[in-house]
């Protein structure tokens, strides 16, 4: 029983990268399938190839982040993990089948603690102390309160309106101060707590510095006619797309990895959570196969219905959005990858004007989908887990 358990889980584990690999495909080529920078299928070949590479570039440290910091492991069974798995993939599939961009990493955490709490109650998992909790808030908000402070000076003595950018500025004041706070080791924030943080901290850096790099570009080439721009940035665009599709396989492909491990390590396979070479390159093999196969419906949401984009903005949004995760992934935070570069459009979108260049109804209904993701792949992970543990266990 227990062989037929962790095969079949290795199956939906792979299955699961697969379809994060069609629903992220997005990703890596929404912004050079919408400045034709590439044709569709180029781009997303492109994307399946440096996919490969992300992983072999990166540790495996998401990987353990997915198989031990989210569920107590003496809880952590073979049958929880076939749970779980079976409930992401449910979730990302009917997401990639509406065509809407959610979080295949955050599906999956949704799971595990979805088929957690129902097999063992709230105390399976593994939250963060209240201390924690409370540090992290204090350290945000004086950031958030410092960088609006300097927001408003700066609008009064230009003749804004500050409080038109009060909410902006105040969220980027927060997506500052967390990771100034784990780089230098101010504060620890990890596992399921670091998880849900970063669905607003990781779109805020990619729009933050998406938006600062679209205007410096705009700065230096201002004289220059925009058929030559549009024309010399796009080689740049297809090299910044690649580098988001290693982003993409180093951070994605990784939840795969944590999954197999976590059962190989629960079922006695292995003696140490330490991530097989074989894993590493099926789970590699997986989401590289869906992101060949495309989610053209993902990606045409993320090309065209956010902003227009032209060259010189997906170069921002595209080198910003692999520059977050990248730094994420050095951390072993399983941030989503639409998240980052949804908020890297948005933010290539903003040079162009805050309010007219970015298609804010469809930018409401991505982020409604972001915050939906956990609870009801929970949701779905736990009637599964129910059901099994009914019928099996």
């Amino acid at each position: 029983m227990d062989i037929i358990v962790i095969v079949l889980g290795i199956f939906l584990a792979l299955m699961f990268n697969f379809v994060n690999g069609l629903n992220d495909a997005a990703n890596s080529i929404a912004t050079v399938v919408a400045t034709k920078a590439l044709t569709p299928f180029k781009a997303v070949l492109m994307a399946s190839v440096f996919n490969m590479l992300g992983p072999f570039l990166f540790s495996t440290a998401i990987a353990k982040t997915i198989g031990k910091g989210i569920v107590e492991s003496s809880f952590l069974t073979t049958h929880l993990i076939l749970a779980a798995m079976v409930g992401a993939v449910i979730w990302v599939f009917f997401a990639s089948y509406f065509g809407i961009p959610v979080s295949s990493s955050h599906a999956l955490v949704g799971g595990l603690v979805g088929a957690g709490i129902v097999m063992g109650g709230m105390s399976v998992i593994i939250w963060p102390d209240l201390t924690t909790v409370l540090m992290l808030l204090i350290y945000a908000v004086a950031g958030g309160l410092i960088v609006s402070a300097v927001f408003a000076v700066a609008c009064v003595r230009n003749n804004d309106d500050w409080k038109r950018y009060l909410g902006f500025s105040f969220l980027t004041g927060i997506a500052l101060t967390v990771p100034l706070l784990m780089i230098t080791g101010t504060l620890s924030v990890t596992g399921i707590f670091a998880v849900i943080i970063f669905i607003v901290v990781s779109p805020m850096l990619g729009m933050i510095s998406a938006f600062l790099l679209g205007v410096v570009i705009m700065r230096i080439f201002r004289n220059k006619s925009p058929h030559k721009i549009e024309r010399g940035f796009r080689p740049f665009q297809v090299v910044a797309g690649a580098f988001q599709a290693i982003g993409h396989g180093a951070n994605d492909a990784q939840n795969a990895m944590g999954m197999i491990t976590a059962m190989l390590f629960a079922a006695g396979v292995i003696s140490a959570f330490e991530v097989p070479l074989w894993v590493i390159v099926s789970s590699c093999l997986a989401i590289s196969l869906g992101t060949l196969l495309g989610g053209w419906k993902v990606i045409d949401k993320m090309a065209n219905k956010i902003t227009k984009i032209r060259p010189y903005q997906g170069l921002s949004a595209s080198f910003s959005g692999s520059g977050v995760l990248a730094l994420m992934t050095s951390f072993g935070v399983p941030v989503s990858t639409t998240h980052a570069i949804s908020g890297s459009i948005m933010g290539a979108g903003m040079t162009r004007g805050y309010t007219s260049a970015v298609r804010w109804n469809s930018v409401r209904e991505i982020i409604a989908a972001w915050f939906l993701t956990i609870p009801c792949a929970a949701i779905v992970s736990g009637i599964v887990y129910f059901i099994y543990a009914s019928v099996m266990l």
